[in-house]
């Protein structure tokens, strides 16, 4: 294994047979000890949570096989904290998809003066560039479209995934009583085809999500999911 990417909460290592293995770590985005999904900084670190969030991520990505959505997941490994997924390239250098279902977080802070907090949203997708440089800013369609970074037929796709793996996950979470507030994705292209599928994970670290009105947190969001009635 050959290790080609450091980052934030997790490692890639290249592997011999051309795909790669992700190491998942313990770190979670945040700031001053605080957990926030949709920071660009690692806040903190919580013992086991990247076996967590990788337990999480099968249990999603297995889902989302069995329904024909597609992504980047091979297998995983819960005890290494591994995961083994096709090559992927990503859109320029990378781009955040939230699918938002309450007006929280960064959209409240931008669009206060008319959203109020809590607020129900209508799966309402928005893509950021990766730049932790300019802190993550907020692209639009024409704008991605204009710089190259992916078509106007690429988007359309994007967003629809976006949409539709996220009404898998707000599924799911409900049928344990949960309400998901927003929901981060990345995606990628893969093969000679460029077909677009979801990369990296689906956990805990990259949404919001409550229960009884209370904020969960990551740890305990995979013990509640993964826990047998």
């Amino acid at each position: 294994m050959k290790l080609t990417y450091t980052g934030k909460t997790k490692d890639v290592y290249a592997l011999d047979n051309g795909n790669y293995l992700l190491k998942f770590k313990d770190d979670v985005t945040g700031a001053d000890g605080v957990f926030d999904p949709g920071a660009n900084t690692v806040g903190l670190t919580i013992e086991g949570a990247g076996r967590a969030g990788l337990s999480l991520t099968k249990y999603f990505f297995e889902i989302l096989k069995e329904k024909g959505l597609p992504t980047h997941y091979i297998e995983a490994n819960i005890e290494e904290a591994t995961m083994t997924v096709k090559p992927a390239t990503v859109f320029g250098n990378g781009l955040e998809v939230i699918c938002r279902y309450r007006a929280v977080g960064s959209f409240l802070r931008r669009y206060g003066m008319y959203a109020k907090e809590g607020q129900p949203l209508d799966a309402f997708v928005e893509v950021t560039l990766k730049d932790d440089e300019r802190e993550d800013p907020p692209i639009s369609e024409d704008a991605l479209h204009m710089l190259e970074v992916l078509s106007r037929d690429e988007y359309k796709v994007l967003k629809d995934l976006t949409q539709q793996i996220g009404q898998v996950v707000k599924e799911e979470l409900s049928k344990k009583g949960i309400d998901l507030f927003d929901i981060k994705f990345e995606f990628g292209r893969v093969g000679e085809s460029k077909e677009i599928v979801l990369i990296d994970e689906i956990s805990g670290g990259n949404m919001r999500a409550y229960k009884d009105g209370n904020y969960i947190e990551p740890l305990q969001l995979e013990k509640l999911m993964l826990e047998t009635n």
